[in-house]
């Protein structure tokens, strides 16, 4: 395979975590999976004040410290997928910060992100709003985080920041999935025609449906 080190990406409920879990036992991929717990979610998610900044740097800080200590040189050796893209931090920052917090977090972010390895190819997972709001109610909870799951207003607001963040790409090649029909948990046949769409691709972005 041309690409060694893989990220899955895409908003909350979409599957990236999973996805990118059977993805790493097909091709054979050791995984780097985001460290969900941050003791200032749950205050984030009841407004209290100066908890937005509070949960985005400790965000950004652990990222930086799972992905820098994943040094280049071993992305070679054996294949890697990540669940997150560290760029897409900034997705949240702007959705949640002031713009006074947005002024002290891009500074550290400008300065961490030199130290964070590229994606060599980014798989980004597509869903509508409605679909998303759906699987999260079905399980009761945010599934990457021990919090109640975010209001449909803020998830489509942060669905839209995605498509828009996306759309603009153009870091690495782009590998866009639209997942409506798509069950990375169980439906093997479409996995399959998914690592046929990783090994093919080339440079720039490339969009594809994923069928059942």
């Amino acid at each position: 395979m041309a690409f060694h080190y893989l990220a899955v990406e895409g908003p909350i409920g979409v599957g990236k975590t999973r996805l990118a879990e059977r993805l790493a036992a097909r091709l054979d991929a050791t995984t780097i999976l985001e460290d969900t717990e941050n003791p200032f979610l749950l205050d984030f998610y009841t407004d209290r004040p100066g908890a937005a900044l509070q949960a985005q740097l400790f965000y950004l800080l652990n990222r930086h410290r799972q992905l820098t200590s994943k040094r280049q040189a071993d992305l070679f050796l054996q294949a890697t997928i990540c669940d997150y893209v560290f760029d897409k931090d900034k997705i949240f920052a702007y959705l949640n910060l002031d713009d006074n917090e947005l002024f002290i977090y891009q500074r550290l972010f400008d300065l961490l992100s030199k130290d964070v390895p590229t994606p060599d190819l980014v798989v980004y997972l597509q869903a509508p709003t409605e679909l998303l709001v759906r699987r999260l109610k079905a399980r009761g909870q945010d599934p990457e985080r021990d919090v109640p799951a975010p209001e449909e207003d803020y998830l489509r607001e942060l669905n839209e920041a995605y498509q828009h963040f996306f759309f603009h790409y153009t870091a690495t090649p782009l590998l866009v999935v639209e997942t409506s029909e798509f069950d990375p948990e169980s439906d093997d046949a479409a996995l399959d025609e998914l690592v046929k769409q990783i090994r093919t691709m080339g440079k720039g972005t490339r969009y594809y449906v994923a069928r059942k």
